[in-house]
């Protein structure tokens, strides 16, 4: 081979290796521009971490999903692994390990054993850290609602989601629910025209459970002499963030936030607990109403309500307004411009007929006599489908993290006389490109 033969076979070398590493960026670059995606597996095995009220619900739940198996649990009660344990096995499911050394053993159980999926029901505070410890161990991570109570917790879960290249999901049963799937269903078949505004909530007299010695009274209250602000948002945002493609077309850019005197705890202990209880001297600063208004990259608005410690009905608010009508929850209405009688509303009954979502035409009968009317079902049903299709998940940790975050913002917002406070952008700049969710099946 002369000299000239050798600088052209190099050239060439050199040029393809240029092109194989720009296609190789190329393909990173594309693959960052989409939802994580894992290796479709037959069987997930679960750890289980929480095992109270709600954590009860999700572990019958799973009981009655193929493709799925408990094989541990993980409690400060051994009481609940122990009926935990008894429910798998009558199931005809191998008996789980046990992990029950403390509030901390989770750290254990992810260390220990080989899992899929850590999911888990604990107070707040324990969300981040058992999620951390998942991924770190190479397990994909699943939470009740909230995932993270501060900004910097938010960006923790991001940051070891793409670190460790494993779906961390906020497993936010309300974007399951009947009413909210079809409002979804009729924003992407066009019915109400472009989105603008939307509201939701969470509107729940809880002054009952939060002075229980059991349950949520153990570790709830307590968060209410901490912060002041929204501190529950993700049941009434969730739904409403869907039909205005956050994260996948929008994000939240921005916000203010306000809360109101704190006077229902107080009132209700003065009421109901002895004169000499401890819990009659508490102080309280979460106001008893917070009002969130956000604003999206796209100038679109959303009102966000948080009341737990008032006597009053149940309510998420869950209105969607479009440029040719909306939907307005509790009770459930439509009105779509030229459809029924001008400036009245229509009964959301008579809609679904025309636009149930799929998914509960096809699951409602299953998830019959489930959690919160079967929504609890079908949010579970649909982790471990996609988790064994190896397709991605519903709901991703750039959406955990950014309903999540309005926790942390209306409290920094609130503490600063409602001055406005800017979202990060989560997703860093992914959500320009992303899809919507699509309308999904069984």
């Amino acid at each position: 081979m002369d000299r000239r033969d050798f600088l052209k076979l190099s050239g060439t070398a050199v040029a393809a290796g240029a092109l194989a590493a720009k296609k190789a960026a190329s393909v990173e670059a594309q693959a960052a521009m989409v939802p994580l995606t894992a290796p479709p597996m037959t069987m997930v095995r679960i750890g289980y971490v929480g095992i109270g009220g709600q954590g009860s619900g999700h572990v019958e739940n799973l009981l009655k999903i193929p493709g799925c198996r408990i094989t541990a649990v993980c409690d400060v009660r051994p009481e609940r692994t122990a009926w935990a344990t008894k429910a798998i096995a009558a199931e005809g499911h191998p008996p789980p390990a046990a992990y029950t050394r403390g509030p901390r053993d989770f750290e254990r159980m992810c260390e220990t054993e080989e899992l899929d999926l850590v999911y888990n029901a604990t107070p707040w505070e324990f969300h981040v850290p058992i999620m951390i410890a998942a991924m770190k161990n190479g397990k994909h991570t699943a939470t009740e609602v909230p995932a993270a109570m501060t900004v910097e917790d938010c960006w923790a879960l991001v940051e070891a989601a793409e670190k460790y290249k494993k779906h961390c999901v906020l497993m936010e049963n309300c974007n399951y629910d009947r009413a909210e799937m079809m409002v979804y269903n009729m924003v992407r078949q066009g019915a109400f025209g472009e989105i603008l505004h939307a509201e939701g909530g969470y509107l729940h007299d809880l002054r009952s459970i939060k002075f229980a010695d059991s349950g949520e009274g153990l570790w709830r209250r307590a968060w209410a002499m901490k912060l002041n602000g929204n501190l529950y948002p993700t049941h009434g945002l969730g739904p409403v963030a869907n039909c205005l493609d956050i994260n996948r077309g929008d994000r939240f850019d921005h916000m203010v936030s306000m809360s109101g005197p704190a006077r229902g705890l107080q009132d209700w202990a003065a009421a109901n607990l002895p004169a000499d209880s401890p819990k009659r001297k508490e102080h309280y600063v979460l106001g008893d109403v917070n009002t969130s208004l956000i604003k999206t990259a796209l100038g679109k608005t959303i009102v966000v309500q948080h009341g737990c410690n008032l006597p009053r009905p149940y309510s998420r608010i869950n209105m969607v307004q479009g440029t040719k009508g909306l939907f307005q929850g509790y009770p459930d209405r439509v009105y779509i411009e030229g459809r029924g009688k001008a400036d009245q509303w229509v009964q959301a009954q008579t809609m679904f007929a025309e636009f149930e979502h799929p998914l509960w035409q096809e699951i409602a009968e299953i998830a019959k006599g489930a959690g919160h009317g079967g929504m609890d079902f079908i949010e579970d049903y649909r982790l471990i489908k996609c988790l064994r299709e190896g397709t991605a998940t519903d709901f991703n940790v750039y959406d955990a993290a950014s309903l999540s975050a309005v926790v942390g913002l209306s409290v920094q917002s609130v503490g600063r006389k409602s001055a406005p406070v800017d979202f990060p952008d989560f997703t860093r700049g992914r959500w320009k490109t992303q899809a919507p969710l699509p309308i999904v099946h069984m």
